[in-house]
């Protein structure tokens, strides 16, 4: 992991609870509690990579949005034809990761997106296939917007090509 100077750790927190609780926000604010918690998890985990381990290949922007989008469409596909959640969650798991595969968009949190359509409550459940675009597309959003503004910042800005 490459060493960051404290002038990039503290806009890294910065840009990280800023996302964060913007996410936060919008999620809260078109779910309920009860399904912005299983949400947040997953976009916390994103946050954490993104501004954390901003020059790893999970942190690039369409293993961000394109490793979350997969997720949920497996985990929203596998919650309407497998009703044993237990099944359900863990074949989620694994056909994401192979989505992710096959897209070259692997993002690890995608795993928890993919969870969370499935035991991520009523609110979450009735969303079915919209859970890919709000939350899940909008809050990979949120986060890439403040990621590629921090990144501006950074003494090397890891989405330049």
């Amino acid at each position: 992991m490459e060493k960051m100077s404290r002038f990039e750790v503290s806009i890294s927190i910065t840009g990280a609870f800023i996302a964060t609780l913007s996410a936060s926000f919008f999620s809260f604010s078109i779910l309920s509690m009860e399904g912005s918690t299983m949400i947040l998890a997953s976009t916390g985990a994103s946050a954490m990579l993104i501004f954390g381990m901003p020059r790893s290949p999970a942190s690039q922007p369409w293993p961000l949005v394109g490793g979350h989008l997969a997720s949920a469409f497996v985990g929203v596909t596998c919650n309407f034809f497998i009703t044993n959640d237990l099944l359900a969650t863990s074949l989620a798991i694994t056909l994401a990761m192979l989505l992710m595969h096959k897209l070259r968009c692997m993002h690890p949190p995608g795993g928890a997106t993919a969870i969370s359509a499935i035991i991520g409550g009523q609110g979450v459940i009735d969303l079915g296939y919209a859970y890919m675009i709000i939350p899940v597309l909008f809050n990979s959003i949120i986060l890439l917007s403040f990621a590629l503004a921090v990144g501006m910042l950074r003494e090397k800005n890891p989405y330049e090509t």
